[in-house]
């Protein structure tokens, strides 16, 4: 598969992600707005709540789906069509059982609900409806979505995104509507439930449609599952993994609710809502390299490889930087034109968010080649991850609240992400030293300051500044904001990173082909 393949699947699955994604931002702003003002952040929190406790239920998969996804990399390469199906055939016989799995520990965990929501407003009714109604929604990923792992291995994700998007888009309509007019808890949830019933029918349709030739033989998974021992292997490596993963975006709200309340889940979320919808932005953008890694890597041109990696470590830190500083001026007044001044929290908790979020956004190229070596077997790192953020999160959480529960991801991120992630990519898979990455790693952080340091000067001594008088004008500020920054930033980087010259080299030469 040649490299033009690999760049022109990438695009065509960011461009999808582009256009969806503003699409579904306009419309979760909007309704989030409808139902806080309809439904009250209490319910908003409750199912909040909720879904992240069936997050937990989750660890169940062990890893499985992204275990395929590796394996299937090179039978894609290959073509092998005989393969493909019956890897798919093991990962269909697998899930079903983790589908069984989840649904006799969701049985069993909703037997302590009453003591988890001992004091809340809601009737246990309306408690018990939405999370059996959450936990069947999980269920037919596992029961019948499980084939759209072949269309992200493929580098297709754009088709499970237009789908998913789609039914998405349609179900927030309706749930607004439901809200506004009735009012009811009931009828929310039942519509959640609905459109994940008719997404599955759909995204299996098409799935059918685009490999006409799949036969995945589900009954034929366990005679198979011998024949393929490495899927068990790294998906014990990656249950461990997803520990890691659970425990720092599964974890964090039910900790706030544990120390500080649900009212404060809701105000937290509210930010994180915010940041999460342009993390996915990112994700939508950059993460559909993902496969396209996993392909160059089992060409194997190792010269090619490595300056893929650090043009992706300078789009990275470029895109960050400009998410960062946009955040930072932004988000406060966002949220009063959009809820109203009694939603804004301490600047200590957006400080505290922000360093998160530079730390897990730009460890993503770092994450994208050591998947794409199925370098996972460094289990103890995503442990020690999780005991640390616990332990942080907990004591933080006691003396100080929801500062003290970011600050205790702060801590697991630095020490594993920053620090011994890169190391082990470098030894394990690149086999070069590490000392050239900590060199670019602490130029890069100081151009991302020195941008942040000249484009706050430049604001201030051009007076731009946001009124707050109205959405229109908040936009023209973020675009002034975000352009300034942006300029600034490309052209420190650009004189200072060899990187981010092969990017601006790359993007030109493929405009130039289109």
């Amino acid at each position: 598969m040649k490299q033009e393949s690999r760049v022109k699947k990438s695009m065509l699955n960011a461009r999808v992600n582009l256009i969806f994604y503003f699409l579904t931002l306009i419309f979760s702003f909007f309704s989030r707005k409808i139902f806080l003002n309809t439904l009250g952040a209490d319910f908003v929190g409750l199912t909040g709540t909720l879904q992240n406790l069936l997050g937990f239920l989750n660890l169940a998969e062990l890893g499985i789906g992204s275990a395929i996804g590796y394996v299937l990399y090179k039978p894609l390469f290959e073509h092998d069509e005989e393969k493909i199906n019956e890897i798919i055939s093991v990962f269909g016989y697998l899930y079903r059982w983790i589908g069984f799995i989840i649904l006799g520990a969701g049985i069993v965990l909703a037997c302590f609900l009453p003591l988890i929501f001992p004091n809340t407003e809601f009737e246990m009714g309306i408690i018990f409806f939405a999370y059996f109604s959450f936990l069947a929604s999980s269920l037919i990923g596992y029961f019948a979505n499980y084939k759209q792992t072949l269309l992200g291995a493929d580098q297709k994700n754009y088709v499970v995104t237009a789908y998913f998007q789609t039914a998405t888009i349609a179900k927030t309509l309706i749930q607004m509507a439901s809200a506004y007019y009735t009012g009811s808890y009931y009828l929310w949830v039942a519509i959640e439930l609905t459109f994940g019933i008719i997404y599955s029918f759909i995204l299996n349709w098409k799935i059918n449609q685009v490999y006409p030739w799949l036969r995945s033989e589900v009954c034929q998974g366990k005679e198979l599952f011998k024949k393929y021992p490495e899927v068990m292997k790294y998906t014990k490596q990656l249950f461990v993994h997803k520990i890691a993963g659970i425990a720092q975006f599964q974890m964090t709200p039910f900790l706030v609710y544990i120390f500080v309340s649900l009212q404060i889940v809701a105000y937290y979320t509210n930010y994180t809502i915010i940041i999460d919808k342009l993390v996915v932005l990112i994700n939508n953008l950059l993460g559909s390299t993902g496969a396209g890694i996993g392909n160059l890597i089992a060409e194997g041109n190792k010269k090619k490889i490595i300056n893929v990696f650090w043009e992706l470590i300078a789009i990275r830190f470029f895109v960050t930087g400009i998410l960062i500083f946009s955040i930072y001026h932004l988000i406060e007044p966002f949220i009063i034109l959009w809820l109203g001044k009694e939603y804004i929290m301490p600047s200590s908790v957006l400080l505290i968010l922000l360093c998160n979020l530079f730390i897990s956004q730009s460890r993503g190229a770092t994450d994208q080649f050591l998947f794409g070596y199925g370098l996972f077997y460094d289990i103890w790192a995503p442990i020690a991850e999780t005991v640390l953020y616990l332990l942080g999160a907990i004591i933080g959480g006691y003396y100080w609240g929801l500062q003290g529960i970011l600050f205790g991801n702060f801590i697991s991120l630095f020490f594993i992400v920053c620090i011994w992630k890169p190391c082990f990519l470098f030894k394990k898979g690149f086999v070069v030293p590490i000392l050239n990455y900590w060199i670019n790693w602490l130029k890069y952080v100081l151009l991302l300051g020195s941008s942040i340091f000249i484009s706050d000067n430049l604001i201030s001594l051009m007076g731009i500044r946001c009124t707050g008088e109205s959405f229109w004008a908040w936009a023209l500020y973020a675009f002034y904001v975000i352009v300034l920054f942006g300029f600034v930033q490309i052209s420190l980087m650009f004189c200072f990173s060899a990187g981010m010259r092969m990017v601006v080299f790359r993007f030109i030469k493929f405009n130039r082909k289109i």
